[in-house]
């Protein structure tokens, strides 16, 4: 099996129509491009021998070699560096911003190096392999400076500038050399349509600039931010990542960059996340919005409005679960059995199958993205979310395959339920609030009706708890919204009893499993890591519960398991390793509301911020009692 990073070991650059994964060794083993969903030009993160990749680090012979990777603070120009006893170097990875509307099929990851001290020797390597690694590309090299590789339908152009020679190896190119304190080269990696006009030759100061010009807009960015809390850096890290996530010409967040990372190494729980799902998109813009970003929510809303009147779905619903990102809803899921998969995780999956899946619940979320407050955003949108609230009376009671899209059969599943719940319940707000045209009786009629179904048979009398479906007694971590979406209240005696049953059976040291698939089939083998939005929901319902001392040392403890430069994948595994495709939308939209939850209940006890807390530092009095592994 050949050798591959840790899932972890990656900071993201992006430009809002792409992204790319650069690991801390300066290796770029991840970029599918003009879209996130495009195929790859650099995937060594799922073959490290046929997906390509991208390298430019410092090489020393004997070694002897330090190197630390940090993004710009504030920013997503990611730093990598390198120091040794004879020189210090650094790596700067970034892509400027695509500001314009419209999609492009042209997009440029910047390479600038340069040497702080003494004098250090490089090497780059450009080796992409096109189309998943599936294409072969032929290289020209028009003169040193410039070469351009070319695959189906997408040319790759690298252009250098300095001292720095390519030099033709193979169909890639490499370049070796030598800076010393004080000196700059840069590599311009431009992926334009095929047989398309070349880019510019920029200069070496043009490309410099270019960081400043990235680094104004991320600090642009962030002055809307309105959150002044006591995780600030966690917090608008976490911001820029969602924001990263997003594509920009439609306003549609994508669940994470990159597709077969596994929920366990060796496994076959290997997944494309680089769509746009209904939940996960209108979780993060919720998350946007507490932040203050409202003109991502503006566009979300607008492309949730679109796929709701453009119908098109394959079961005729309003709509599916997922999409790509332009709101096409076509995600034929296909293997690629000539990638070995990350440390032989196979299959490798592109696209995704469970599109094609019923799962009511994003009634529930679509209806909160909508819906903001007392905002019912444009009055055309009124009129298709009616339509969707008088469809779902009709369907809401149906059994489903749930949030976490398990593949072992349809049940009725008591998440679903709540999140039908929300959908007439915040519907019949709005429609009262601003006397918009609704069958507001029939609504009603329903969301009682579900009210009554969830209390009756999503409550387990023997476990205390309300429970994943109404056939079984297993426990769901996704009930931790119950109190966010206003079911229950977070003091409520049943809702605390749920929260103890969780502690007790989904809780291993603050981390949290989603399910035990154990004892609920859910249709595919092995196992799989904690779920990180889990461990953080966790931490906002028992701070809304009134469990501060617990949340908030649960809280630091989660924080721990970021990488290096502040990033979460989807799972953590036994020995505290990240899991799953990264990084995240869904992880580091929790984190946001988990801190703001925090921060909220921590100023009701009139804590300041940096100020008593120690107070919840100690271990004493954290658990009510013991879970699996702690609590």
């Amino acid at each position: 099996m050949n050798q591959y990073p840790p899932i972890a070991d990656h900071g993201m650059v992006g430009d809002l129509q792409t992204a790319a994964l650069v690991s801390s060794s300066g290796t770029v083993d991840w970029w599918c491009t003009p879209r996130f969903d495009s195929p790859s030009l650099f995937a060594s993160l799922l073959d490290s021998e046929r997906g390509g990749h991208c390298r430019l680090a410092a090489e020393l012979d004997d070694g002897g070699m330090t190197v630390r990777q940090l993004y710009l603070s504030d920013t997503a120009i990611l730093v990598t560096r390198f120091m040794a006893p004879g020189g210090v170097g650094e790596v700067a990875d970034f892509m400027v911003p695509v500001e314009s509307s419209a999609p492009t099929d042209r997009h440029t990851l910047l390479r600038v190096v340069r040497v702080v001290r003494g004098s250090l020797p490089f090497a780059f390597a450009c080796r992409p392999r096109f189309d998943y690694g599936r294409a072969p590309h032929s290289l020209s090299l028009a003169d040193d400076h410039y070469a351009v590789l070319r695959g189906p339908g997408t040319d790759l152009h690298v252009r250098t500038s300095g001292d720095v020679d390519l030099r033709a190896d193979g169909d890639d190119v490499t370049a070796r050399f030598t800076l010393s304190a004080g000196q700059i080269a840069a590599f311009a990696l431009t992926s334009t349509a095929g047989g398309g006009a070349a880019p510019p030759a920029p200069s070496l100061a043009e490309m410099v600039g270019e960081l400043e010009h990235c680094r104004a807009f991320w600090l642009s960015w962030l002055r809307s931010c309105t959150y002044r809390g006591r995780w600030q850096d966690m917090v608008n890290r976490s911001a820029i990542t969602l924001k990263l996530l997003t594509y920009a010409p439609s306003g549609a967040p994508i669940a994470a960059a990159t597709m077969g990372l596994p929920e366990q190494v060796g496994g076959e729980r290997n997944w494309d996340y680089r769509y746009t799902w209904i939940r996960d998109a209108s979780l993060s813009v919720r998350s946007l919005i507490d932040l203050g970003f409202q003109a991502e929510a503006h566009s979300f809303r607008r492309w949730l409005r679109d796929r709701i009147e453009a119908g098109r779905t394959a079961s005729g619903d309003p709509l599916q679960i997922m999409y790509r990102v332009d709101g096409e809803p076509h995600l034929t899921e296909e293997i690629l059995d000539h990638l070995e998969g990350y440390q032989g995780s196979r299959p490798v999956r592109a696209g995704n199958a469970a599109a094609d899946q019923l799962q009511l619940d994003i009634y529930g979320e679509a209806a909160q993205a909508l819906i903001v407050g007392r905002d019912t955003g444009a009055l055309r949108g009124w009129k298709s979310l009616s339509g969707v609230l008088d469809w779902l009376c009709d369907q809401w009671d149906r059994p489903d395959e749930g949030i976490w899209e398990t593949r072992g059969g349809r049940q009725n599943f008591t998440y679903s339920r709540l999140m039908t719940w929300v959908a007439f319940d915040r519907g019949i707000r709005a429609a009262i609030y601003t006397s918009r045209p609704a069958d507001i009786e029939r609504w009603t009629e329903a969301r009682n009706a579900v009210f009554q179904q969830i209390v009756e048979r999503g409550w387990h009398d023997k476990r205390q708890a309300f429970v994943q479906h109404f056939d079984t007694d297993v426990l769901d971590a996704s009930l931790l919204l119950m109190p966010r979406v206003g079911f229950v209240s977070p003091h409520d005696p049943d809702w605390l009893s749920t929260l103890d049953a969780m502690n007790e059976e989904l809780v291993s040291d603050s981390l949290v499993y989603r399910y035990d698939p154990g004892a609920s089939p859910d249709g595919l083998r092995g196992s799989e890591g904690t779920f990180n939005l889990c461990s953080f929901l966790y931490v906002e319902a028992l701070a809304r519960s009134g469990r501060l001392a617990q949340a908030q040392y649960a809280f630091d403890k989660m924080l721990t398991y970021a990488n290096h430069v502040g990033l979460f994948a989807e799972e953590i595994g036994p020995s505290g390793e990240q899991l799953g495709n990264f990084p995240q939308a869904f992880t580091h939209l929790a984190l946001v509301t988990a801190a703001m939850a925090l921060d909220e209940e921590l100023g009701r006890q009139g804590v300041e911020p940096g100020a008593g807390d120690q107070l919840h530092a100690t271990v004493s009095g954290l658990t009510l009692r013991p879970g699996r592994g702690g609590g």
